[in-house]
């Protein structure tokens, strides 16, 4: 920590690495003499002082006993993740940060509805973003998230949060998300979907760029959430009579200019929607492996010929494939490839400066991937079974 603050002042971009691996696992809190599973609620402890004498006066988990149980049950690991006056001591310690990166990868599908210590990692991570001086902050990039992670980096609901937490991610001008799909069926479990909604609803106000990809098989768009069937059952649920049978509010961002989905399935009725909501102030936006599930895109994209006042868009549209060819296997592809990814999700991402055009840079891409880079072209070449000189 010591280190962190001498050189802190020079970090501008900070990622948060946390993958889902065994050691992460939580299992059942067990009551040492009758067997019997413990009830654990978790809230934060926050208190931070250097007086030793009070805070050993206090309990960390809310009462001894617990604690003691956590203490020997619990390892190390999530003492530490849980441990928020040193995540803000951190934090307090970055006063230059203006791009946050964080990665919790390889979560299992059969594990989204137990909580574990990354969730309890998250939690600390944003209480100390909300608590700390951070005014340069305004990029973040979900970087292979687990769907959970939207209830935990909430701060509208999130453990721990203040009546003035919502405040501090309004800073937010640049996201990127990438999540673990939820897989796309005629009735896909809808609380993840709905945390999804909360969270984005969180940067509605302030958003200038967003990107989301879906990671694995295709998903539900996140901008058109409140217009799902199975998200709008409004019978009322047993936990929460009053709240469950509510419709979700449309997402709009009321200062969104480049927006850029990849890998889901949407209505041509949802995309013309959109369209038209932010027609005011969106300038370039991409549907990247997109599949319509109903309509056409000459009808999700007719707005543009009503903005416009005529379809001369449409000669300067030219549908372009990725058709990569790989000439040899120089150094590690697949490691090549993850990298593309996580730089595509740095917050810098095509979306986000500016271009002649989605069909014109798509073009560009493609070039890009046909002939390759000039250095793979000599790495190739120098290999080849002639004698290139």
């Amino acid at each position: 920590m010591a280190a962190l603050g001498r050189i802190g002042h020079h970090i501008q971009t900070l990622t948060f690495s946390m993958p889902h691996t065994p050691e992460t696992f939580l299992p059942p809190l067990l009551d040492p003499v009758t067997g019997e599973e413990v009830t654990f609620i978790y809230e934060p402890y926050i208190q931070s002082t250097r007086n030793s004498a009070t805070r050993l006066s206090n309990p960390i988990y809310g009462s001894w006993e617990l604690t003691d149980l956590l203490v020997k049950q619990y390892s190390p690991l999530f003492h530490a993740a849980a441990n928020v006056p040193t995540f803000i001591r951190a934090f307090q310690a970055l006063p230059t940060l203006n791009h946050l990166k964080i990665s919790c990868p390889d979560q299992e599908a059969g594990q989204r509805y137990r909580r574990s210590i990354v969730d309890y990692a998250l939690i600390s991570l944003r209480i100390a973003i909300e608590r700390c001086k951070l005014p340069l902050l305004n990029s973040l990039s979900l970087v292979s998230i687990h769907p959970g992670a939207a209830l935990y980096l909430n701060p509208a609901m999130g453990l721990g949060a203040r009546p003035n937490s919502v405040k501090k991610w309004k800073q937010i001008k640049n996201l990127a998300v990438c999540m673990d799909s939820i897989p796309f069926s005629p009735y896909p479990p809808s609380d993840h979907l709905k945390l999804l909604h909360s969270y984005l609803h969180v940067f509605a106000s302030s958003l200038k760029n967003f990107v989301f990809r879906w990671h694995g098989s295709n998903g539900l768009s996140p901008l058109s959430l409140d217009r799902e069937l199975c998200l709008q059952d409004r019978s009322p649920g047993m936990a929460c009579p009053r709240r469950c049978h509510l419709a979700l509010r449309p997402l709009k961002f009321d200062k969104l200019r480049n927006m850029e989905v990849e890998n889901i399935v949407v209505d041509a009725s949802q995309v013309s929607s959109f369209i038209t909501a932010h027609r005011h102030t969106i300038r370039e936006f991409n549907f990247e492996d997109t599949h319509l599930r109903s309509g056409t895109w000459d009808q999700a994209l007719a707005p543009l010929t009503r903005i416009s006042g005529s379809e001369k868009w449409k000669e300067k549209a030219e549908e372009v494939m990725d058709v990569p060819l790989l000439f040899s296997p120089v150094d590690n592809e697949e490691n090549k490839a993850q990298d593309l990814v996580v730089d595509y999700f740095n917050c810098k991402p095509r979306a986000f400066r500016p271009s002649i055009g989605a069909w014109q840079r798509a073009g560009a891409r493609s070039r890009d991937l046909f002939w390759g880079t000039p250095e793979h072209m000599k790495r190739f070449l120098r290999t080849s079974i002639f004698s290139w000189r």
